[in-house]
């Protein structure tokens, strides 16, 4: 079965530069594990010398359109530096995430001490395959359930995948709901990670708007609200989370809107030609980033929050001054250290007794895990659904992904509601449904986005004691270092792309003295 999807290119077409790879170059000018741009055909191809190997695969990350050629080349494989998907340089496919389809391969051809790039190859596929449960429920068509559903086929899976999700369309590419798209640089048609038409040509069969309301789990079924039941050789719980609406007063007004799903931003977007001034509650990053994203819409705009600085608990007094500059600089204003106690159509009253005039409202205040299934099967819980190194749950055959999961990482259970972690656990899932475990290496990687400002956090240090600046976030080229018990544990960087690709591949292979030799 060949998995062909169309790619969504989220940046400007690229410029080709660079030599034709069709007439070659010497092989000579091909260092070790640094990519050489060129083009074959109209499009950006590299070459790639590892070793005695040479590959020769698209530029272009087929995510947001990353450079590929600026990425970080280890182990056959290359790492996009914008966010960090990673390609088998051999088959071109999605290693990790966030990337879900496979860079283009071509053919090396080496004459003498020229090489050339040959033919475009057909996409790689593994061979089909009879192992594997007589079937898969997935429950959840976000980020780590689609992925799983098109892991699975790309390892071969043969039996039938079924996806469930609660709402419309279905599978979204959900940073994007309070970053362009919400500021109004991403068209809808960018908003889908894969429509149902897209789906169905792989025989994954998406079942939207018609959400599981049980799982038996010695019967193997999923029962739906429309009373159709979903029969399973494997589960998987990838049922996410939801956001919260503060129990204040007026906080269903029909102005008052969340921020989690694309009927969410469609709410908002479609109130922005009446509104003017826009209250964020929330001064997390949900909130700053639906705050930029306003302002980039021309409305005025107020971040509520109950910190003294935003981001803070998060990343830290220097980062989370900084970025609350970067807002004040776009007109944003902060009321900080206070709560909303009510709201009504026009304004909203503060915990200090102050208002805000505001005729649009947007909740940032968190999400909580989707554990009602997983709680009425018996499933071990602990915020979240308890997962082993594996994502297995405390039941054989059902597993768990993406922010309703808690699962062990550097000692510790954690549960991590990132889009990128999500997607790489549903990737996860389908290689360890097919009998291809492997140890845990993934670590979590997230992105920010504030006007022209990116923000890249690679680990994971929920409690770090020391957060420490090297370089000068003011001039935007810097990292920022968290240690728990003098080890580092996560790295934030600020236009140091490259870093963070070190960073993480430092952290993956457990290389202590390498990592901190990249932040000292």
């Amino acid at each position: 079965m060949q998995l062909v999807y169309v790619q969504v290119q989220m940046s400007e077409p690229t410029t080709l530069t660079g030599p034709d790879l069709r007439r070659g170059v010497a092989v000579d000018q091909l260092r070790e594990a640094q990519p050489l741009l060129g083009h074959a055909d109209g499009e950006a191809v590299m070459l790639v010398r590892e070793g005695e190997r040479i590959y020769a695969t698209g530029a272009t990350c087929t995510h947001y359109g990353g450079p590929l050629a600026e990425g970080l080349i280890a182990d056959g494989t290359v790492r996009c530096p914008w966010h960090h998907a990673c390609f088998d340089l051999q088959t071109g496919h999605s290693v990790r995430a966030p990337a879900l389809t496979p860079v283009a391969c071509f053919d090396v051809l080496r004459e003498g001490l020229l090489v050339r790039v040959g033919r475009k190859r057909a996409p790689h596929t593994r061979t089909p395959t009879s192992a594997g449960p007589s079937s898969v429920a997935i429950v959840g068509a976000g980020p780590a359930g689609t992925a799983c559903a098109e892991t699975l086929r790309t390892e071969g899976y043969q039996g039938p995948i079924a996806l469930v999700g609660a709402e419309l369309p279905g599978p979204v590419d959900r940073p994007n709901l309070s970053k362009d798209y919400l500021a109004g640089n991403a068209p809808e048609e960018w908003i889908p990670l894969r429509t149902a038409e897209a789906l169905r040509e792989h025989d994954i069969e998406l079942i939207a708007n018609d959400p599981a309301t049980a799982v038996a789990l010695s019967a193997q079924k999923v029962q739906l609200a429309s009373g159709r039941a979903i029969d399973w050789g494997a589960l998987v719980l990838a049922t996410g989370a939801e956001a919260v609406r503060l129990p204040v007063e007026g906080s269903t007004l029909p102005h008052v809107h969340l921020l989690r799903t694309l009927a969410d931003a469609q709410g908002i977007i479609e109130q922005i030609g009446r509104a003017k001034r826009a209250a964020i509650i929330g001064s997390s990053f949900i909130g700053l980033e639906a705050g930029a994203s306003l302002r980039k819409r021309g409305l005025e705009v107020t971040i509520v929050g109950p910190d003294s600085v935003p981001l803070e608990r998060a990343l830290g007094r220097d980062v989370g001054r900084f970025v609350q500059r970067l807002h004040e600089d776009n007109g944003v204003v902060f009321r900080l250290g206070r709560k909303p106690t009510s709201i009504t159509p026009t304004e909203v009253t503060l915990s200090d007794g102050s208002t805000i005039l505001a005729d649009l409202v947007v909740m940032g205040v968190g999400v909580r895990p989707r554990t009602a299934l997983a709680e009425a099967a018996g499933l071990r819980l602990q915020d979240g659904i308890v997962v082993d190194e594996h994502l297995r749950t405390s039941v054989a055959n059902v597993y768990a992904a993406g922010d309703v999961a808690r699962y062990p990482y550097e000692g510790a259970l954690v549960r991590i509601e990132h889009f990128v972690v999500a997607e790489r656990q549903g990737q996860e899932v389908a290689r360890t449904i097919m009998g291809r475990t492997a140890p845990r290496g993934a670590v979590p990687f997230f992105w920010s986005q504030h006007y022209d400002v990116t923000l890249s956090y690679i680990g994971h240090a929920e409690h770090a004691e020391m957060a420490h600046v090297v370089g000068d976030l003011a001039k935007r080229d810097a990292a920022v270092v968290y240690r728990i018990k003098g080890r580092v544990r996560a790295v934030l960087t600020v236009g140091r792309d490259r870093l963070g690709l070190e960073v993480e591949r430092a952290m993956e292979t457990g290389d202590a003295s390498a990592l901190e030799a990249l932040v000292s």
